[in-house]
């Protein structure tokens, strides 16, 4: 089954009194690039969410974003530590009386909060972090989950396309070789014309002669290309039907479709068979065009 580099899935899980939204979008690209978008807090965990997304989507550009939102009241993890603070306060303005100064009671607070240890830092909760992280990994698990269906779904699409180009290149193919056996009497007649040229001529050479035999015969005759041309057509069908399907795979395939299509182009010598390999390009370059956003 083939599948579409591009994809997108997002999922939103919510427990403990965390709502965590994880978003997946993934584009072509020749090699698997990762980018993360996360909360700071879970920085660490980078590493863990790189190889999840190596594991499961394995190549194109990806991209990965978490948003974390509370749904229940939270404490602070910074407060003041207010008996310090109110010592603070006390001995400013005993110092400011001393000094015969007066000062706002807002800026003595102002100049309190500016003084050492005047806020407090929660010691983080690994219970809560790792109740967390839970949370998160599931919602980034679903959320690549549907984004590899996405990929599937659109692979299916480009599986039907595939088939559809190779079978109009199979159709044209089919008028060459009908045109084939319409254009071997011309040819043929040419080949007579020359030998007979050559027969006439006073300085016959019975070298020549074989020299532009063999020439003839081999640049008007495409049974080969024909008949290779047939076997990669066929090929990439049953390579299309396995699980070994892969862009890279079904790229080489058409690169081999399109040597033989330019050979017969350039031996045919024919002007309705250079329409017909001029419309199995257009086809092959659609199929070039879309192994490069398979995966």
């Amino acid at each position: 089954m083939l599948k579409s580099m591009t994809g997108f899935g997002n999922a939103t899980v919510e427990a403990g009194g965390l709502s965590a939204t994880a978003e997946v979008k993934t584009l072509n690209s020749k090699f698997l690039d990762i980018y993360c978008r996360i909360p700071r807090q879970f920085s660490d965990k980078e590493i863990d969410l790189r190889a999840l997304l190596t594991q499961q989507l394995e190549r194109g550009k990806v991209e990965l974003s978490i948003n974390l939102a509370r749904t229940s009241a939270v404490r602070p993890g910074i407060t003041i530590n207010r008996p310090l603070v109110m010592a603070y306060v006390s001995d400013l303005k005993e110092t400011a009386n001393t000094m015969l100064m007066s000062i706002p009671d807002g800026d003595v607070f102002q100049l309190a909060l500016q003084q050492p240890n005047a806020y407090l830092t929660e010691s983080a909760d690994p219970t809560a972090d790792a109740s967390e992280w839970a949370t998160i990994l599931a919602a980034v698990q679903e959320a690549i989950r549907r984004c590899d269906a996405f990929r599937k779904q659109d692979g299916a699409v480009l599986e039907s396309k595939f088939q559809e180009y190779i079978q109009l290149i199979t159709d044209r193919l089919a008028d060459v070789e009908e045109q084939d056996v319409k254009r071997i009497p011309a040819v043929r007649t040419r080949m007579r014309n020359s030998v007979k040229e050559l027969l006439d001529s006073e300085t016959f050479d019975q070298n020549r002669f074989e020299q532009e035999l063999v020439y003839y015969v081999e640049k008007f005759d495409i049974s080969e290309e024909k008949v290779r041309l047939k076997n990669h057509l066929s090929y990439f069908l049953e390579v299309l039907a396995t699980e070994e399907a892969n862009g890279k795979k079904l790229n080489f395939i058409s690169q081999e479709i399109g040597r033989e299509v330019n050979t017969i182009g350039s031996k045919a010598n024919d002007s309705t068979i250079q329409r017909f390999v001029v419309q199995m390009k257009d086809e092959l370059e659609k199929i070039k065009e879309q192994t490069m956003n398979v995966i």
